[in-house]
C-alpha cells in the first residue's frame, strides 16, 4: 500500500515486474529482486536515489552504510501479519506447520531487533508508520509522511490509494 500511495503521489518506485498481481495482492507487487542480493551487489543503489524501494525488514541492514536513506517502516498488528501470511500459504498450496505463537513470537523479536538498529544507524533516517491507523486515520498519516520526506506529494493522490476492501486479515 506505502509504495503505492508514494508513487501516486510523485516518486517514481524501483520495480521489475517480475511478480504481478494475484488474489493475495490484487493492486501488484513493488518487488525489485536485486534487493535480495544487495549484500553481494548493491550497485543499484546509487541509481535508486529519489525513488522509493521497498525492501523486507530482513534486508534492511544490508543496505551499505556509504548511502543515506530514509525509510517508512509500515508497522501492523503481527496477529493480523500472521493471518495474511497463512492465507498466502495457503493459497499457494504450501503447508505451514509452525504454531502461530511461535511465529509470532519469533517475528516480534526481529522487529525490535531491526527497529534498535535504525534507531542508531546514523546512515537510516526513520519514520514509523502504523498499518492500522493508515486505514483509520489517513489524513494525519500521510501528513506524516509528507514532513518526513519533505517534499511536494501529491497528498489527495495518496488518499485514494487506500482501499479498505484490500484490509481484509483484521483482527477480531
Amino acid at each position: 500500500m506505502m509504495m503505492k500511495m508514494l508513487e501516486a503521489a510523485g516518486i517514481d518506485p524501483v520495480t521489475d515486474g517480475i511478480r504481478s498481481a494475484d488474489d493475495d495482492n490484487p493492486k501488484g507487487y513493488y518487488e525489485f529482486e536485486a534487493v535480495k542480493r544487495m549484500k553481494e551487489d548493491a550497485s543499484w543503489v546509487p541509481e535508486s536515489r529519489g525513488k522509493v524501494v521497498k525492501v523486507i525488514s530482513q534486508l534492511l541492514q544490508d543496505l551499505p552504510d556509504n548511502e543515506s536513506y530514509k525509510v517508512i517502516f509500515m508497522r501492523r498488528d503481527l496477529e493480523e501479519v500472521l493471518a495474511s501470511q497463512k492465507k498466502m500459504l495457503v493459497n499457494r498450496e504450501e503447508e505451514d506447520d509452525t504454531s502461530n505463537d511461535s511465529m509470532k513470537s519469533t517475528f516480534a523479536a526481529h522487529v525490535e531487533e531491526v527497529e534498535a538498529w535504525m534507531r542508531i544507524s546514523k546512515h537510516v533516517d526513520v519514520l514509523f508508520v502504523s498499518y492500522n491507523r493508515m486505514q483509520s486515520d489517513s489524513d494525519k498519516q500521510i501528513e506524516r509522511v509528507a514532513k518526513f520526506l519533505d517534499t511536494d506529494l501529491d497528498l489527495a493522490a495518496m488518499a485514494k490509494i487506500i482501499d479498505p476492501s484490500l484490509y481484509r486479515q483484521r483482527k477480531s
